[in-house]
């Protein structure tokens, strides 16, 4: 045991209660981060909720307008038609903080400065059905972008909570509790000793008042 290892000195008790003082304030600190990761994390997960319906919804109507736009056009007008895009997407990544945990932030920059003007084709000889597929594809785009950010910070974030659930756990279960018991088995030994030198004082003092008695 832990308590059998250390010296039962004053200095050490006063070092043990400093470092129970620095724990237990470490443990309060941890289960307010720990808390507040909690609620912001359901907020991503409900904003992931949202996203992901909202992608699902998105990506199945272009599916369904890039399925009507192959009905009325050839493999091979489509292919042409799409070969040279037009548009392209430039990616920027930064960091937030939140609670400790650097979450990123996508941001993308169109080339042209329409972010709709992404039809690579003339209008003469392909059908409006694949304007509409590539215009749904445009609008789904942002928010597929967002969901990939959504997520990376609910796994990033999940990871944190993990750790500080564990960090938590440690100092409540194991740190704590066995610093407040090497204190009382430091206290308990002091006591000991301090009732063990009043008894000897006391029987130096009945020996020496003794020995005047009988010298008279």
């Amino acid at each position: 045991m832990a308590t059998t290892t250390i010296s039962p000195t004053r200095m050490e008790l006063m070092r043990l209660k400093g470092r129970l003082k620095t724990a237990t304030r470490g443990h309060k600190l941890l289960k307010d981060k720990r808390d507040e990761l909690m609620r912001q994390f359901m907020d991503v997960v409900k904003r992931n909720r949202e996203l992901r319906t909202k992608v699902e919804e998105g990506l199945k109507d272009a599916n369904t307008a890039i399925s009507v736009a192959s009905s009325v056009m050839s493999p091979q007008m489509m292919e042409q038609a799409l070969l040279n895009p037009k548009q392209s997407v430039e990616l920027d990544m930064t960091f937030n903080n939140v609670m400790s945990v650097k979450v990123p932030v996508y941001q993308f920059h169109t080339k042209a400065d329409d972010p709709s003007d992404i039809c690579p084709y003339g209008f003469v000889q392909t059908s409006g059905e694949l304007d509409d597929a590539l215009s749904a594809l445009g609008d789904v785009f942002k928010d597929m972008l967002e969901l990939a950010q959504v997520e990376k910070t609910m796994q990033l974030m999940a990871d944190e909570i993990e750790k500080t659930r564990r960090r938590v756990n440690a100092l409540e279960h194991v740190m704590i509790p066995d610093l407040q018991k090497n204190i009382r088995y430091i206290s308990m030994k002091l006591e000991e000793n301090d009732l063990s030198t009043k008894i000897r004082l006391m029987k130096v003092k009945e020996m020496v008042l003794k020995d005047a008695h009988n010298f008279k």
